[in-house]
């Protein structure tokens, strides 16, 4: 693999293939997105980097890696989606903070506060297998 310099950040670039965030959304989600332009749908995805582009010391172009989205599931519910858009503010907060200032807002830093709160309504694991052995 690869090695970059420490200061080196390299450009990340989203493949064409979809067919993973394809196959997560619903039958009405695909429909929204088709019939409104500017609509959205909240999923978690996992990327995969399946490419890179290195280039010499003497170059001013900085390396790119290509990610594929490999793995997707979507909010079907409006709790889903809230509770994923709580999620994703409370990471960008993390992110953001250096321990002087939340830059929107006061609340929990911590997103798996909301995580945990949406997967307790959601089927367990045990559950799943049992459905699947039926």
């Amino acid at each position: 693999m690869p090695r970059l310099p420490k200061d080196a950040v390299p450009e990340v670039k989203l493949d064409a293939s979809g067919g993973a965030v394809e196959i997560s959304l619903t039958r009405d989600q695909r429909r929204e997105l088709f019939e409104a332009p500017d609509s959205t749908v909240m999923a978690v995805v996992e990327l995969t980097a399946k490419k890179y582009t290195g280039t010499a010391a003497s170059e001013e172009k900085a390396p790119q890696v290509v990610v594929r989205v490999t793995f997707a599931e979507t909010a079907r519910t409006p709790d889903e989606e809230r509770g994923l858009r709580e999620a994703m503010r409370a990471m960008f907060r993390r992110r953001k903070l250096d321990g002087t200032l939340d830059e929107v807002g006061p609340g929990p830093r911590d997103p798996s506060l909301y995580l945990d709160e949406i997967t307790e309504r959601l089927p367990s694991e045990a559950e799943f297998r049992t459905h699947m052995d039926a």
